[in-house]
């Protein structure tokens, strides 16, 4: 064969490659990370929608937790393994955050993280142990005045979007509290119910549950209008804070260099998820919304957040505990 046609030959069947390996995948059973102990909101969502993505790619969607450092350690190890569409992660603010709140940036965005879909967002809530003094928000600030830093309050974790709400909203009110960070928003809440911190924030989903049962009592949710779950609770702004509106958003990432035919593949099958009626109504059922967006979309919305966490992150000087 003329060596000419010869590498046209090799350079059209490489290039074929990816497109036919998109068409075969998946052959084996998918991993999705979650940086969160089991139970929490992150880690329910990837359940719900993993479930919904095995039935649609025909392979087992095993969900992996691997709390710690703010979920820099599951991301390191999207990051570390294998870019072939078989590990994947389903992410949330912290993503953006962590490239400020912990020096030197523990990973590149970037170079080293490919955006795959946006799935939905749920707004974050201030909640109390039932028996708590705190019922109200208002009360909170003047035990807070009174006592500079002598309130905790528990979190998901250091850079998580409870955690960076809370800060933000103390500024504004003039206030500190000591910020409690624990490997997920389950375990936050299980001290809070038993009286061993006095505050927490997470988001609606999982503080629901436990409001409901009367284990918790939410005083103040960040959405920009009241949650029609949450329907008696005041949002921050209308309790004399106006602009405050914070949501824990979610996504799925893969590492970096995983073929672009099997992102297509993977976004087009959560779009499909995302559609399902099931999955739809588990984000009602707890405040939340489904958010169907590009790729694309996605990816912006990751470094726009980035943008917008190092600058509170610089101005308040957090720093990981």
């Amino acid at each position: 064969m003329n060596p000419f046609r010869l590498f046209l030959a090799l350079m059209l069947g490489m290039l074929a490659m990816p497109a036919a390996f998109a068409q075969s995948y998946p052959t084996k059973t998918i991993r999705l990370i979650v940086g969160y102990a089991p139970g929490g909101a992150v880690d329910i969502i990837a359940r719900t929608v993993g479930q919904k993505l095995a039935a649609s790619l025909g392979q087992p969607v095993i969900v992996e937790n691997k709390p710690g450092a703010g979920t820099n350690i599951a991301v390191r190890a999207l990051i570390d393994s294998p870019a072939d569409g078989y590990t994947l992660m389903l992410t949330a603010n912290a993503i953006s955050a962590n490239v400020s709140l912990y020096q030197p940036p523990p990973y590149d965005i970037d170079k080293e993280v490919a955006p795959i879909s946006m799935v939905g967002r749920v707004p974050v809530v201030i909640a109390t142990n039932a028996a708590s003094d705190y019922s109200s928000l208002a009360k909170l600030v003047a035990a807070a005045k009174a006592a500079p830093g002598g309130i905790a309050y528990a979190t998901p974790g250091n850079g998580s979007t409870p955690h960076l709400a809370v800060e933000l909203f103390a500024r504004a009110a003039g206030v500190s509290f000591l910020h409690i960070p624990y490997r997920g928003g389950s375990p936050a809440i299980i001290d809070v119910i038993g009286g061993q911190v006095p505050l927490v924030a997470v988001n609606a989903l999982e503080a629901l549950p436990h409001h409901t049962s009367g284990k918790l009592r939410v005083i103040a949710v960040m959405s920009p209008g009241r949650s029609p779950i949450l329907p008696a609770v005041p949002t921050i702004a209308e309790s004399g804070y106006p602009g405050f509106e914070a949501s824990v958003w979610y996504g799925f990432i893969a590492p970096a260099a995983t073929p672009k035919a099997i992102i297509a593949k993977l976004h087009g099958e959560i779009q499909k998820a995302l559609a399902s009626p099931e999955v739809k109504e588990r984000m009602v059922s707890v405040g939340g919304e489904v958010l169907p967006a590009t790729t694309e979309k996605f990816g912006e919305l990751i470094n726009t957040e980035r943008v917008r966490y190092e600058k509170l992150i610089r101005e308040a000087n957090l720093k990981p505990s």
